[in-house]
């Protein structure tokens, strides 16, 4: 897997006008593929907390939609923020899963560290801006604990609003 890869599965990712920060969002990826070992991701669900047939790819493009359009309604949020928080909101969960035969499991790795953890280290490391790496790690239950900025509070929001719907299913 490489960068034409990651543009492919995630389109809103040329919506990024920083360089910057759309490499950072590409090579997020690709170190989270690499990491986990993954050969490939299209398959993975986006989360395992329910039966769905929705896959992280789908869920990913899903809340990235949403943000934009929510920022673009807003206009006091940072666009390129929003798009790549988006994008690599749950890239974690390629640490937190492993693939055991045919099925996708919690990783002895995601046993330990939740994907909003591992996904801001992964952040920082390829060399996103700790704004991103803050709504990463402020996105789920973990963020309860910290001052969520104005954008981690919509990708908060966008999240959880396509997992519900994909409960109420």
């Amino acid at each position: 897997m490489n960068r034409k890869y990651i543009e492919t599965i995630f389109p809103q990712v040329e919506k990024i006008r920083s360089k910057k920060v759309r490499d950072g969002v590409i090579n997020a990826w690709l170190l989270a593929i690499k990491r986990g070992k993954w050969k490939k991701i299209e398959d993975i669900p986006f989360t395992l907390l329910i039966e769905t047939n929705r896959t992280l790819i789908q869920h990913t493009r899903t809340v990235t939609d949403m943000v934009i359009a929510v920022a673009r309604t807003r206009r006091d949020l940072d666009l390129d923020t929003v798009i790549a928080a988006g994008l690599v909101h749950d890239v974690g969960k390629l640490l937190e899963y492993c693939r055991k035969g045919r099925k996708i499991v919690k990783s002895s790795y995601g046993r330990l560290v939740r994907h909003p953890v591992s996904g801001f280290c992964l952040a920082l490391e390829v060399g996103l801006p700790l704004e991103i790496a803050h709504i990463i790690a402020a996105h789920s239950t973990e963020g309860e604990k910290v001052a969520r900025s104005k954008e981690a509070i919509v990708i908060h929001h966008c999240d959880f609003i396509d997992f519900d719907i994909a409960r109420a299913d």
